[in-house]
């Protein structure tokens, strides 16, 4: 476990807001590259690929994480900035924030006024208009050094919280990245049937990375590992259907391959491998949406791990279920192989 959380810390370090994944890509490509030959194609999504006979799988995790972008510079050095992905503004009063230039990193804060001097009824959750980012540089200097388009995001690194617990800002998806990356570790020195591993671009922002890439492997069907809801204080049993350390989620939705759903289930139930149910009436918010509608069409099913805080700086993951989740995907892969 201690290997799994030490790799978790390593591709939480690196920045990979969508559109913008290079420098985490190159990380993980290193991870990679011990277990199948890797590319990086046009979009930007890692691709490994590992020879085999029979059933040609696909596992996907998507390696961006949601972020900022600079669209313009206002006096005394503050920024204006857009969201990439799904932003929640109610955590950027106040937060620290790295400034991801080609050449250097600068750091900054989003302002917040003192509670001194606010209206009690006021609403302090601003609009994305009113967000600034205070860099602490003349407006010369900014304008020089941090160019428009620039990526943003929240300043937070990985950290153990507990003994089985992590906490940071990019578990979504990095947990998925480390449960893949395990899985393959898990099946070295066997013989497998064909995996492509798709760590993907640009799901924050709609997918797109995704559907490229099953188009061009054509996979007999896919597996995205994703995040979702774990329950918390205040939250809805309902609509935060995980709990943290209860195991993988297996998802079932008719989006999904009805097939691959109960095929993750009665596999987890044959060996042990703590899981749980996530029922979805239609979309499942991830790229397995994507698969589906990707050039023939890919029967695909959906392993997510339980996260809190989802989208903040102190996203929280339990390692247990990191593990669950890796070890039912490398049976899923032992199943097509002996198909």
């Amino acid at each position: 476990m201690s290997d799994t959380k030490a790799l978790l810390f390593d591709l939480c370090a690196a920045h990979a807001v969508s559109g913008m994944e290079h420098a985490a890509a190159k990380r993980i490509a290193a991870h990679l590259t011990p277990y199948c030959g890797v590319t990086i194609d046009k979009l930007g999504n890692i691709i490994g690929t590992k020879e085999g006979a029979g059933h040609h799988v696909l596992l996907d995790a998507h390696l961006d994480q949601i972020g900022m972008i600079v669209t313009g510079h206002e006096p005394n050095g503050f920024l204006r900035v857009a969201k990439c992905g799904s932003m929640d503004l109610r955590v950027l009063c106040a937060a620290e924030v790295s400034i991801h230039c080609a050449d250097q990193t600068y750091y900054g804060v989003v302002p917040a006024s003192a509670p001194h001097l606010n209206d009690d009824a006021a609403d302090i959750v601003p609009d994305w208009a009113d967000v600034l980012v205070d860099t602490g540089l003349t407006q010369e200097e900014a304008e020089r050094d941090i160019p428009l388009g620039t990526r943003v995001t929240l300043r937070q690194s990985a950290m153990e919280l507990g003994e089985d617990r992590v906490t940071g800002a990019a578990l979504d998806n990095r947990a998925g990245v480390a449960c893949v990356l395990r899985c393959l570790e898990l099946l070295e020195g066997e013989p497998t049937c064909k995996i492509t591993v798709c760590f993907s671009a640009q799901e924050e922002t709609g997918g797109d990375g995704a559907m490229v890439a099953g188009f061009e492997a054509q996979p007999d069907s896919a597996v995205t590992v994703d995040v979702s809801f774990a329950q918390s204080p205040g939250i809805s049993p309902h609509e935060a259907q995980g709990k943290l350390g209860g195991g993988t989620m297996i998802g079932v939705s008719p989006r999904l391959s009805s097939e691959i759903s109960d095929m993750l289930t009665k596999l987890a139930r044959r060996d042990d491998i703590p899981y749980q149910m996530e029922i979805m009436g239609g979309r499942t918010g991830t790229n397995a949406d994507l698969f589906q509608h990707a050039g023939r069409g890919i029967p695909c099913g959906l392993l997510s791990i339980p996260l809190r805080n989802m989208h903040t700086a102190v996203e929280l993951a339990d390692l247990d279920d990191i593990e669950a989740t890796a070890q039912l995907l490398a049976a899923y892969v032992r199943e097509r192989s002996h198909a």
